[in-house]
């Protein structure tokens, strides 16, 4: 049996849910991907994936050889709003995983490979044109 104040209730009940899913939704948006990369010459960034021999590990669009299976593809890693299993992607956290993965994710399989801070910002200009 309803009473007055029960249609109220189920009133609020309704809005509460309704906000909480909006909530919920809203925190799931996906984060646009991260721009170019001040200072960053993504021909350069490529001449370094290259030299580097990433695509031992790496599937890489437009590398010549560059298909590793080792790791993941680098396909649309510019386009990502997360890299390396759980960092936000954006520029300054993928010149760090660059040159210091281990420092950046503690066991992870990839190689620290001795990148310059010029060099890394040069491969994420690059990461960042593969979408």
């Amino acid at each position: 049996m309803r009473t007055p104040h029960s249609h109220n209730f189920a009133g609020k009940t309704r809005v509460s849910v309704l906000l909480a899913c909006a909530a919920l939704l809203a925190g799931c948006k996906k984060e646009p991907a991260a721009g170019p990369v001040p200072g960053g010459d993504a021909q350069q960034g490529l001449r370094l994936v290259t030299q580097y021999q990433c695509g031992a590990c790496h599937t890489i669009p437009g590398v010549q050889g560059a298909a590793g299976e080792q790791a993941p593809s680098l396909a649309h890693i510019g386009r990502l709003s997360y890299i390396a299993g759980g960092i936000p992607n954006h520029p300054a956290n993928m010149m760090q995983w660059l040159r210091t993965p281990h420092a950046v994710k503690p066991g992870t399989e990839m190689p620290p490979m001795g990148l310059t801070e010029q060099e890394a910002r040069h491969m994420a200009a690059f990461l960042y044109t593969l979408r």
